[in-house]
């Protein structure tokens, strides 16, 4: 793995200074892959974060081979199990353990996963199992400062103290179901770090001593690879803490939590550089850091870091008795979940999946998919089971529990272990009264808050709950519409929504839920066990791919009889395996067709989030006899059977008077003699309504990709002036005959 080193200015002029105010002697220094000074005495450590059950012989293989390298001691970031694949979670993460516990980890800080099933099961069930030590400097007794897990270990490596200390993201009650994690707390996690640090260097040895400190953070960088730590701090948020805000005292800085791969050297306090590492995640790479320890100062001055990618075993693995003990736990935990695993539940008709990346790869929670759409209606269906608690009207699914997908392959046949792969948390599936207002807030809060690792997390929904947005819209108010059964969300009706606990208790940041949870219900039912049931009872199962969220930019409120309307949608297809591409859509006012409106291919990208694809701006005309009152507007697409709903209003023509009336039509659409109320010349109107027989094809005009900031005004489509005229237009005409207009926004 190629080390990323490079520095912003500021950090460079810190660095600058603080080697000036401190002797080079004491300076720690990267050796890159030069060998550590034989002078110093080598502290060679192994870390690994995220590893979720991932246990291989390649991954054995590499870690016992770096052991007897370096006489190396192995620690770990935390997420050791919990969101684990099926071999590991349809046995309750027991191989896990074990496979852990054979390759030696003396310590591990603690991550959101471990709370999965609650603070009980890990202090219990977990820690009696694990041979090593987690560790949770800012896990508090709820109301104290009394750390509830231990907060560091000292571990003896090759003569020297090494301090660990171990610290989880904050974001912990938003990652996991709130009712495990009760009577916790979860502190700034470099604050408690920083706190532990000092004591273990104070002399004191009540509260243990160290001479060497290092941290594992289950919290880290928002990007690895290409991008650089300049970068990364730059974002500001927790990262930049860690980088910046971590004692001196800490010599080295493991990371973990959001699945990046990096080995940084980053500016120390004092002077020199500390390592700042994270190692991908499912055990794909092995971080390998060497320290060089001077005895008489007492100070770390040298160290190597890197990580290691994973390599297939080899000879030497074979004859080495720890990784014999590792690999031993994997064939038979392997062997039993094929036996559990293979049991048949069901049929599919064709793939159904998460979103794919523009590069093919699965899990784009920017978006919405397949499998998570089928996954909130399965929890309407079975609540609603006779003899179940019934009653539910939406279901909703969270991106991040969507572990993996449905493939075909050769006949369709899911198993037990495609099932348990997608959720394998095990959550119960809880229902929660909300209110209209309190469900539009919950779609708000697809838009994270700042600073979150993704910037937005698609929902997914049952197939009666639809909604328009606007992405340019301000924070709070970007859901411009909602649609539940075909009606109107009504913000003061109360609708009961089911999903699985770690949802439903305000998880992802979706708090909107926590307003209602004096209703929360929980069935009693696992979320995994449910989805296996459903598949049997929907057999076969077929991808949807009627999308429930699109983007309406100039969205109408109200509409005029006899006058045109201009709007934008996009994001009008998904991106899950097979979806089809949409080419034309059919607008209708109730039941009324107004046209079909052809649409361009395009995908857009950038922010504002989340990202869309195919767009068309659409001009339809209002049919002059049209009724009055509220109705909806529909744009349909036949090829996806996505339909986007618009409640509107139709407000009845003006009537000006002969002498008052335009010499020309303000929407340049129609004759100058043309009457209001609906008898323009037939070769006129774009609706083909049976009071006007068309012999044109429909007004639209198609643009590149969607306008995202409002108040466009540039002139670049003739919609764009068609608005101002027909604005300017209707101005006149008030002005003039002193009827009323109900104003509309421009586009």
């Amino acid at each position: 793995m190629q080390s990323a080193r490079l520095l912003g200015a500021a950090a460079t002029v810190a660095l600058a200074a603080s080697f000036a105010a401190s002797p080079s002697a004491l300076a720690a220094t990267n050796v890159g892959d030069g060998p550590i000074s034989p002078n110093l005495t080598k502290i060679s450590l192994l870390n690994t974060n995220d590893f979720h059950g991932h246990f291989t012989k390649d991954f054995a293989c590499t870690v016992t081979t770096a052991q007897n390298e370096l006489g190396a001691t192995f620690l770990s970031a935390g997420d050791n199990v919990g969101g684990t694949p099926f071999a590991s979670a349809s046995q309750n993460d027991v191989p896990a353990i074990d496979y852990l516990n054979a390759l030696d980890l003396k310590a591990s800080a603690v991550g959101n996963h471990e709370f999965d099933k609650g603070f009980a099961d890990l202090t219990g069930r977990v820690q009696a199992r694990a041979n090593w030590t987690y560790l949770g400097a800012n896990v508090y007794r709820a109301g104290t400062t009394t750390p509830a897990l231990p907060a560091y270990k000292v571990i003896d490596v090759n003569g020297v103290k090494v301090g660990v200390v171990g610290a989880v993201t904050s974001d912990v009650p938003s990652l996991v179901a709130g009712d495990g994690i009760s009577g916790l707390t979860f502190g700034d996690p470099v604050a408690a770090v920083n706190r532990t640090a000092a004591q273990l260097k104070d002399g004191d040895a009540s509260n243990g001593e160290a001479d060497v400190v290092v941290a594992e953070y289950h919290e880290g960088a928002a990007g690895g690879g290409d991008a650089t730590l300049a970068s990364q701090t730059a974002r500001g948020g927790i990262f930049a803490k860690i980088v910046n805000g971590t004692a001196a005292s800490v010599d080295a800085i493991f990371t973990g939590h959001t699945h990046q791969i990096y080995a940084w050297d980053a500016p120390a306090p004092g002077g020199g550089t500390r390592p700042v590492i994270q190692t991908d995640y499912y055990a794909s790479h092995l971080g390998v850091l060497q320290l060089g320890f001077d005895p008489t100062t007492k100070k770390v001055t040298q160290y190597s870091v890197t990580n290691r990618e994973v390599t297939a075993p080899t000879a030497a693995c074979e004859a080495d008795a720890r990784y014999r003990s590792a690999a031993t736990i994997v064939d038979n935990a392997n062997a039993r979940a094929d036996v559990i695993g293979k049991q048949p539940v069901g049929k599919i008709t064709a793939d159904i999946t998460t979103a794919l990346k523009p590069d093919g790869s699965r899990d784009d929670r920017l978006r919405e998919s397949t499998l998570s759409n089928l996954i909130a209606q399965s929890y309407v269906d079975s609540i609603n089971k006779p003899g179940r608690p019934g009653g539910v009207e939406i279901g909703v699914m969270n991106p991040g529990g969507v572990r993996a997908d449905l493939k075909y392959g050769t006949d369709g046949t899911v198993t037990y272990a495609d099932v348990a792969a997608i959720m394998p948390f095990n959550n119960t599936v809880q229902t929660i009264e909300v209110t209209g207002a309190q469900f539009k807030q919950v779609l708000e809060q697809q838009w994270q808050p700042e600073g979150s690792s993704r910037a937005f997390l698609k929902l997914g929904l049952s197939k009666n709950a639809t909604y328009t947005y606007d992405p340019s819209a301000a924070a709070g108010s970007r859901i411009t519409s909602v649609t539940v059964d075909g009606q109107p969300l009504d913000m003061g009706k109360t609708y009961t929504v089911a999903s699985n606990s770690f949802l439903v208790g305000g998880g992802d940041n979706f708090t909107a839920f926590e307003a209602a949870d004096a209703t929360r219900k929980d069935s009693g039912l696992i979320d995994q066990s449910l989805f296996v049931e459903w598949f049997k009872d929907h057999n076969p199962a077929s991808p949807s791919f009627a999308k429930n969220g699109v983007a309406v930019e100039n969205q109408p409120k109200a509409v005029t009889q006899g006058e045109e309307v201009t709007f934008t949608v996009s994001g009008l297809d998904m991106t899950s395996a097979g979806a089809p591409t949409t080419t034309e859509v059919e607008v209708f006012l109730g039941t009324q067709s107004l046209g079909t409106f052809p649409v361009q291919k395009v995908l857009t990208t950038a922010p504002p989030f989340p990202t869309r694809n195919e767009t068309a701006t659409i001009t339809v005309k209002i049919p002059a006899d049209a009724m009055t009152g509220a109705q909806q507007l529909f744009v349909k697409a036949a090829q996806t059977g996505t339909t986007v709903t618009m409640p509107v209003t139709v407000v009845a023509a003006d009537q000006p008077s002969p002498t008052s009336t335009p010499t020309a039509s303000p929407t340049g659409t129609e004759s100058p003699t043309a009457s209001p109320t609906g008898t323009e010349s037939p070769t006129a109107s774009p609706t083909g309504t049976p009071t006007s027989t068309p012999t044109s094809t429909p007004t639209s005009t198609v643009t590149g990709p969607p306008v995202v900031t409002d108040g466009d005004q540039s002139g670049g489509s003739s919609s764009s002036n068609g608005g101002l005229f027909a604005g300017a237009g209707a101005l006149f005409a008030m002005l003039l005959a002193g009827a009323w207009v109900l104003g509309r926004r421009l586009s």
